[in-house]
């Protein structure tokens, strides 16, 4: 592991060097390719060091153990005791931040909810998602924004997009793809029944530094109408509202969230590259090899990936048997707990794949 660490520092110097290089600095490109590069490394460098530190540490007090002096012997060998204690969990970190990240999961995303199964009911838990995600944002200093929107008819959402902005976006909400069930007493509930219904969630990357997509205007449709919904009269008496309909593929992206027509045509048009980028990144990944799909499920949208269960106050991740008794707090947007130990298992599993194939 050691020899590992020693070559993460000699990548990350080799890269500082290169960037120095005049032609380089001069080459726009170029340095931001190798600056993506550095930061990546950014973290495994750190704990490259600490690793490298360690071993310095736990050699020196190896040899301080040998000592003649019995009493400096032997709190030198507690001293080894408590560093070599410490290697499972050093070598296990450095190996996990040298797995290859999605190169996507830096950048911005669009998450958008739709109402399942359930009528009625599954489109108030639509909304209660919604919330959800928009209370974790709030509370972690992401910028949430809801850019289009069909409400229910007894309240709720039907369909709505949400774009996250702010370091990191996408590697956060990428695991919450998949069918998402509800397990609760509806208020039309007469008899106190329990009901299941469902939403779906999928999340769309907005950038991948692997692929450009380029939108030309006559490949579009461009379609203006009245938005919908809350808004004042701005929003009913104008066709601010915009449609983009990428003609050779058919995928349709909307906003009537802005003021002005311009705004949501903007907005809009980054909603149609993160579905197209999304289509791309499916068709690389299945033609590449569709073993290096995401470990924790995020290739299937229909599989269904986590229960909220209401009268337990249960919510349970079926993918990696993640139990959590404090539903009332995930509601208000504490998921963090979940979305850490997703991230965490599939960085598990790409490492147990690496290790396959090394």
């Amino acid at each position: 592991m050691i020899d590992k660490a020693r070559r993460v520092l000699e990548e990350v110097r080799a890269l500082e060097e290169e960037m120095s290089l005049p032609e380089i600095v001069s080459d726009n490109a170029r340095f931001r390719d190798l600056g993506r590069r550095h930061a990546r490394l950014g973290g495994a460098a750190f704990l490259a060091r600490n690793f490298i530190q360690w071993e310095n540490e736990l050699e020196e007090w190896t040899q301080a153990s040998r000592s003649n002096d019995a009493e400096f012997a032997v709190e030198a060998r507690r001293e080894v005791a408590r560093l070599e204690s410490l290697r499972e969990s050093m070598e296990q970190e450095l190996r996990l931040s040298l797995v290859p990240r999605d190169p996507a999961d830096d950048g911005a995303c669009v998450i958008e909810v739709r109402s399942g199964t359930g009528g009625d009911e599954a489109a108030l838990f639509a909304g209660d998602l919604v919330r959800m995600y928009l209370r974790y944002c709030e509370n972690n200093h992401l910028k949430a924004t809801l850019v289009d929107a069909s409400e229910g008819s007894a309240g709720g959402f039907k369909e709505a997009v949400l774009q996250i902005e702010g370091v990191g976006s996408f590697g956060r909400f990428k695991f919450e793809n998949g069918v998402h069930r509800v397990q609760r007493v509806p208020d039309t509930e007469a008899q106190g029944r329990v009901h299941t219904s469902a939403a779906s969630v999928v999340v769309l990357p907005e950038q991948d530094d692997e692929i450009d997509i380029v939108i030309h205007p006559s490949d579009l449709r461009v379609d203006t109408y009245r938005a919908q919904g809350a808004g004042g009269q701005h929003v009913n008496k104008t066709e601010s509202a915009v449609r983009l309909t990428h003609l050779a593929t058919g995928i349709v992206a909307a906003c009537q969230n802005e003021r002005s027509q311009i705004q949501n045509k903007e907005t809009a048009m980054r909603m149609l590259k993160a579905k197209l980028l999304d289509k791309a990144r499916t068709e690389k990944r299945g033609a590449v090899d569709s073993a290096r799909r995401e470990a924790v499920g995020t290739g299937d949208r229909s599989d269904k990936i986590r229960t909220y269960n209401f009268p337990q106050n249960r919510l349970t991740d079926h993918r990696i048997g993640l139990t959590l008794y404090k539903l009332d707090s995930v509601m208000q947007g504490d998921i963090a707990e979940i979305l850490d130990a997703l991230r965490l298992a599939d960085s598990m599993a790409r490492l147990a794949e690496q290790s396959r194939h090394a």
